[in-house]
């Protein structure tokens, strides 16, 4: 049964429609290396499950509260999800890191948020600190919930379309991490729009490593497919890094239509994969491959189809898009099996703030595709916060129904990012701090307003220069770059961290530091100020692997990198 024959009006209503009208229906898998080695999870025992927990977060009176989950990516996190909603309870999902040094991060987030207990798994919940939990918080551990409590679980009043689901913490790729206020009508809303923008039916089938900590993850890979009737079949982030080819093995052994990931993704599969794993898998049926998250390289595009085409892969199902927590996900998307669209422009008519078509000397960009339905998207100068024309960059503003209501307790920066106005208007809109201009109806951002490197004047995104410096030489890692301004003795210079890897040693770093300044020069006309090179992993990261400029930046400052070669001013 299709979702638009069910009460959508919040998702413990549809998912307990669900169990009633598809109970032996498959909501998800864990996903194995086989079919036999996954467990499954059927609408019936997710209803079970979700009872089960909501039932011992009543017993401790959290409805209303916060409940931090504190769980690795499995299907303890989807019970907690479900069980927090069946409860009343608002769920706050962080990632659980491995190292204690790591519980900092989460730490802050407990705070901020005031949780009142935290819903983790007993082995975790003994390796806490004492000091990271006061006692007044709440220790509820999944694995130990008894079987037979879900029979006295009871709906408690007023769970609606109003009722807070989420707290939805921002990566902090530009800042402090902040919690995204989402009620289950940002959630159905956004589903709805997804499901429109994917075609999907309750014949589609989903395949996601992306952790649920994150919105890609959660709202596209675990509540779409809730959402849509269709199973989901879920794998760890863990193992999807240690090989890569794991999740185009499981879409080949599911026949999976939809999956998504960020742009680094499709670039490793394309990187680590070899011709005999190719010709082993079928990609055929896959029609939605969402690429979003950072920004997406036409070359990464071209380079995943040309490898894959082979397994039976189109290029048509490459399925740009752009949207963000604040948004709850899903902002524009490329047409449904049309394929991505990418166009070059002039580089200094960009950094200028226009785009102006070019030949193959211009900067390539992939379309973020258009406006959903439901939505509202301007660009706007930042400055004068006048309408911008198309072709014209400035900020990405948006409205409507699927837009947070704010950040948690911070009424400041709620009222900056959530309550812009255009003159002459009184409807609020959302400053999404991205940069970007509307060409032919389709989105394309160019960049975020906080990285923009801006030296004598000019404009340079620093995406695009970071991909030159990955480029120059084999012996940079992946993602390893961060590009930023920095003073300098004449005003503002360019600053490069750039990760090496393993093998370093075994290459000339002299030859390294010549490739990089050289293709720098030469492709965006700009002196390197300050160029460090740094070992594997030691550039600061989101806990989604985008590069924290700022925080390079700041650790550059205060000399906390060790180089592996001596500082260069060239």
């Amino acid at each position: 049964m299709s979702s638009q024959a069910l009460d959508t009006s919040d998702f413990v209503k549809l998912l307990q429609a669900r169990a009633e009208h598809r109970p032996d229906g498959l909501a998800f898998s864990m996903a194995g290396e086989t079919t036999e080695a996954e467990s499954r999870v059927s609408y019936a025992e997710l209803d079970a499950v979700a009872r089960r927990v909501a039932a011992a977060l009543l017993a401790r009176g959290l409805t209303g509260e916060r409940v931090l989950l504190l769980l690795h990516p499995g299907q303890h996190y989807i019970a907690a999800f479900v069980g927090c909603w069946y409860a009343g309870a608002t769920a706050v999902p962080v990632y659980a890191p491995r190292q204690n040094a790591s519980f900092r991060r989460v730490q802050l987030i407990a705070e901020d948020c005031q949780a009142q207990a935290i819903l983790s798994t007993s082995q975790i919940l003994a390796s806490l600190d004492p000091a990271f939990v006061p006692p007044s918080v709440h220790r509820v551990a999944i694995d130990t919930i008894e079987h037979g409590l879900e029979s006295l679980w009871r709906m408690p009043d007023g769970i609606g379309p109003d009722t807070l689901a989420v707290l939805q913490y921002t990566s902090g790729s530009t800042g402090h991490p902040k919690g995204v206020q989402l009620r289950h009508s940002h959630l159905i809303e956004n589903s709805r729009i997804i499901l429109s923008a994917m075609r999907s039916t309750p014949e589609s089938v989903c395949v996601i490593w992306v952790p649920p900590y994150h919105d890609m993850g959660l709202i596209g890979g675990v509540l779409q497919p809730l959402y849509g009737g269709f199973p989901v079949h879920l794998m760890p982030p863990a193992v999807f890094l240690q090989r890569p080819l794991r999740w185009l093995e499981a879409i080949s052994r599911h026949r999976g239509t939809i999956s998504a990931a960020p742009n680094f993704a499709f670039d490793l599969c394309v990187r680590r994969a070899r011709p005999e794993q190719v010709e082993r898998l079928d990609l055929s049926s896959w029609r939605v491959a969402a690429n979003g998250a950072e920004p997406v390289r036409a070359e990464t595009l071209a380079r995943f189809a040309e490898t894959f085409a082979a397994a039976g892969f189109d290029r048509r199902a490459f399925f740009p898009c752009f949207g963000m927590a604040e948004t709850t996900l899903l902002v524009t998307g490329a047409g449904y099996f049309e394929g991505p669209r990418a166009a070059r422009f002039d580089r200094t008519a960009l950094s200028a703030g226009r785009l102006v078509p070019a030949g193959e000397a211009g900067v390539e960009l992939v379309s973020s595709g258009r406006v959903a339905s439901g939505v509202k998207l301007v660009i706007v100068d930042p400055i004068d916060l006048r309408r911008c024309a198309p072709d014209e960059v400035g900020e990405v503003w948006v409205s409507g129904a699927t837009v947070a209501d704010g950040y948690w307790q911070r009424p400041e920066a709620t009222a900056e990012s959530f309550g812009a106005r255009l003159p002459g208007s009184e409807a609020d809109w959302l400053r999404t701090g991205d940069l970007g201009a509307l060409s032919g109806g389709e989105l394309y951002v160019t960049g975020r307003i906080k990285d923009l490197v801006v030296i004598h004047g000019h404009n340079h995104y620093p995406q695009d220069i970071e991909a030159s410096a990955l480029a120059a030489h084999p012996a940079i890692r992946p993602m390893g770059a961060a590009a930023f301004a920095i003073e300098g003795p004449g005003g503002e210079e360019l600053g490069l961290v750039v990760e090496l890897d393993r093998h370093w040693r075994a290459y000339d770093l002299e030859a390294i530091r010549t490739a990089v300044i050289e293709a720098i020069s030469r492709e965006h006309q700009l002196h390197v100020g300050q160029l460090v090179f740094v070992k594997a992993n030691a550039l600061p990261k989101t806990s989604s692997g985008k590069i924290q400029r700022r925080a390079t930046r700041e650790r550059l400052r205060a000399g906390e990198f060790v180089a592996l070669s001596v500082e260069v001013s060239a």
